[in-house]
């Protein structure tokens, strides 16, 4: 099979590729977008049944197309997958699926890239990698896959009927830990709950939903995380029509809280003594984007309903004044361990100089300090929203940008060659 030229390979066709896509059709750069699965393939097969996004739909979107559901609601994931497929056909992505990226390595003495795939070999003058933050699931090497008891990372989990019968430990107590705890409850499983460091944001307040408030106040387009915080868990939900995440509340309805896991031994996992610090310093988040809020009000004079039972903090249940300090699984009927502990970076098939020790690839605004070679979807690329549906699209454009810059330099050059 003869190698394949092509101006720009963008390699994954989640949102960030989607995005991409449209930026370079838009400017007229002759691309294609490769893609391991279907399109969105991980909304499709690495999410639990019952997801739903932790964005209402009218803000966490491409300005080009709404979801087809009410504004004020939050899509399922099987709608958010339907939606960048639907977005895919409507600006005619050249999308090919089905095709996994093996090797891509700069070409030696010379600009661009070869790219191996399992579907043949292109020489690509520029890659964009837009395969997102959420590339390999990450779980902590505590308990051992030796000991008796099913392990799984929440990319794993389904549904509750899905599971081995008896009680499940949820370590993470992010998004997602957060909702699949309070859908086990719901089934009627026994839910033990092990919670880190995390911000904790109310979901709606004074009529306005938190996303709403980060963009008022800023805080979306914030370019730089504070010291620490590059990768501070988030409790948010949009399940049951979004709800503010109150882990006091989950331990009133039965589910037991733990400080984090610390270590395991003999059938007997060790909790920290964490517990009540990790949920003070989420309530003091919680707090502060109140306080941010009304300060907002007060300042613009906008008419917004005041809310004072939001600022009511239940007391402490007896899972958190009383700690539940060691864990032993067979005599809790644990029979099920969800790792909810997020993702980390795998650019294994990416044979460039721009990634640092621990695997993360180093970039300014998603360019890298390789001619040619961008990345689109990391965390934090340009500002607190880079990851999310929206903030993709906006980073998309800046990279094209840069991508449309270097070919008019290019052309320059060879007209007066």
């Amino acid at each position: 099979m003869a190698m394949e030229q092509i101006d720009t390979l963008v390699i994954g066709a989640g949102q960030g590729g989607v995005a991409t896509s449209e930026h370079l059709r838009a400017a007229g750069i002759d691309h294609v977008v490769v893609e391991r699965g279907r399109i969105a393939e991980r909304w499709r097969s690495e999410r639990w049944d019952s997801l739903k996004a932790n964005g209402p739909a009218w803000h966490d979107r491409f300005p080009g197309m709404a979801f087809s559901c009410d504004g004020e609601d939050f899509p399922d994931k099987e709608s958010v997958a339907r939606y960048f497929e639907d977005y895919a056909l409507i600006i005619d992505a050249p999308v090919r699926t089905g095709v996994t990226v093996e090797a891509v390595t700069p070409h030696p003495g010379r600009a661009g890239f070869h790219v191996r795939t399992s579907r043949g070999e292109f020489d690509a003058h520029n890659v964009v990698c837009a395969t997102g933050p959420f590339q390999k699931p990450a779980i902590p090497s505590i308990v051992p896959d030796t000991a008796e008891v099913t392990q799984m990372h929440s990319t794993a989990y389904r549904n509750p009927q899905a599971l081995p019968e008896g009680a499940v430990l949820i370590v993470g107590g992010g998004s997602s830990g957060s909702q699949i705890a309070a859908e086990l409850h719901d089934a009627g499983r026994e839910v033990y709950f092990s919670i880190g460091p995390h911000d904790r944001p109310p979901r709606r307040y004074r009529g306005r939903d938190n996303v709403w408030w980060l963009g008022v106040l800023g805080i979306w387009n914030m370019d730089t995380p504070a010291p620490g915080t590059e990768h501070v868990t988030i409790a948010v939900s949009g399940a049951h029509g979004g709800k503010t995440v109150d882990f006091r509340r989950l331990a009133e309805q039965g589910i037991t809280l733990l400080g984090m896991t610390s270590g395991y031994e003999d059938g007997v996992l060790h909790i920290a003594d964490d517990l009540k610090t990790n949920i003070d310093a989420g309530d003091a988040n919680y707090l502060s984007l109140l306080e941010a809020a009304d300060a907002y009000v007060r300042r613009t004079g906008i008419d917004l309903p005041p809310e004072p039972e939001a600022w009511q903090i239940p007391a402490d249940p007896t899972c958190v004044t009383d700690p539940v300090r060691s864990l032993n699984l067979t005599e809790r009927g644990i029979g099920t361990i969800i790792w909810a502990t997020g993702f980390r970076f795998d650019y294994s098939w990416l044979h460039a100089d721009t990634l640092d020790e621990s695997g993360r690839p180093i970039h300014q605004r998603g360019v890298s300090k390789v001619p040619g070679l961008y990345f689109v979807g990391l965390p934090w690329q340009s500002r607190r929203g880079s990851s999310f549906i929206w903030g993709v699209w906006h980073d998309a454009k800046f990279i094209v940008d840069q991508i449309a810059i270097q070919q008019n330099y290019q052309d320059y050059h060879q007209s007066k060659a």
